[in-house]
């Protein structure tokens, strides 16, 4: 499952909350705007919309979900994600608590470039997502305490920024498919390539395009598949130049609805990601869970075990890999944790603000 690609993610937005086919409560959406809300670069916006998802009643026990990049709350609905986590017995059951899947600013029907300001729109950064986020939270919902965060790829890394920012909010963390370490090497080297390719077509036009630019597909697809997918898995599937042709086709057929702007702000905003600094404030419970296989943070770089070396309550979870796991994608899918997640929170202390 491939939730924080913005190709699919756009699918998958189309698909209407009616149409998921769950064993859990019928999920319900809600606005807020934060007046005044001041962006990392000094830029203030007199109201910024929050859309947010909820599952579940709010006198359940608070859980935070958060997406990856291009997606939103509903890209969090998926029978693979939360067929396996929200539903009667499951370890995120929504009789038992209240789930929150905030639409990150620039994403879903949050605020975001395409509403209008294009260009203008202020420059954000994963510190301003994590900002605007807590706010929704305590201030539009009036949750003070969180029992959970959970957060796939970007919203991996914004769970990590979560647990150092405010360590008193909640009880536990798991982000996914992330490292708290600085965005760089391979990862950010391909964003970089794609982000300048969109803005170098001439369609771009500086932002002032009539239609999407044309290389935005090509850029997409070939990002998608260097960092996304799974060695094992691609092999598998196109095990010959035929099959592999098949597959970029396809891909390259699949019409992207994704806005331009809000294509390069929503990618553009990791650049200056790195939560290695504060790892000791991090009190939560926190269960990291990769996958072994994961191109943009491979485990044999030594990184992430320095890091979890800092973290006073943290435990690692690497998923093997093998043809059923996707590389990056691997945690969108999970029944390849469940059990850990159940367990995490059977343990985790209930701890007070």
């Amino acid at each position: 499952m491939k939730a924080c690609c913005a190709a699919l993610s756009a699918v998958l937005l189309s698909i209407s909350t009616a149409a998921f086919a769950a064993d859990y409560p019928a999920p319900k959406q809600g606005d807020w705007v934060a007046k005044d809300f001041k962006f990392h670069t000094g830029d203030v916006m007199p109201e910024l919309k929050l859309h947010y998802t909820t599952v579940g009643e709010p006198t359940g026990q608070p859980v935070l979900v958060l997406h990856g990049t291009g997606g939103s709350g509903a890209s969090m609905l998926t029978p693979a994600f939360a067929g396996e986590l929200f539903g009667a017995g499951q370890p995120l059951d929504a009789a038992k608590y209240y789930i929150i899947i905030p639409d990150a600013v620039g994403h879903g029907k949050s605020s975001k470039p395409s509403d209008g300001m294009k260009t203008s729109f202020p420059k954000y950064n994963y510190d301003d997502m994590v900002e605007a986020q807590h706010r929704l939270v305590t201030e539009g919902l009036g949750v003070k305490h969180l029992r959970l965060v959970i957060g796939n790829s970007m919203g991996g890394m914004q769970t990590w920024l979560w647990g150092e920012k405010f360590p008193n909010d909640m009880d536990a963390l798991v982000p996914m498919a992330s490292q708290p370490t600085e965005m760089a090497s391979r990862n950010w080297m391909l964003r970089r390539i794609m982000l300048d390719t969109i803005r170098n077509d001439p369609d771009y036009n500086g932002g002032n395009y009539t239609s999407q630019p044309r290389m935005m597909k090509y850029a997409i697809t070939a990002y998608g598949i260097a960092s996304i997918g799974g060695t094992l898995a691609y092999q598998q599937q196109a095990p010959t130049a035929a099959k592999a042709d098949k597959i970029v086709d396809e891909r390259l057929a699949t019409p992207i609805t994704a806005d331009a702007n809000d294509y390069l702000y929503q990618w553009d905003s990791s650049h200056d990601y790195n939560a290695a600094d504060k790892l000791e404030a991090i009190e939560a419970s926190l269960l990291l869970i990769n996958s072994a296989d994961d191109e943009r943070n491979p485990p044999e770089t030594g990184l992430t075990d320095a890091a979890m070396k800092r973290v006073k309550n943290g435990k690692l979870y690497l998923i093997p890999a093998s043809t059923e796991t996707r590389g990056h994608g691997t945690t969108g899918n999970a029944k390849f944790y469940t059990e850990q997640v159940r367990q995490l929170l059977q343990t985790a202390p209930q701890r007070t603000m």
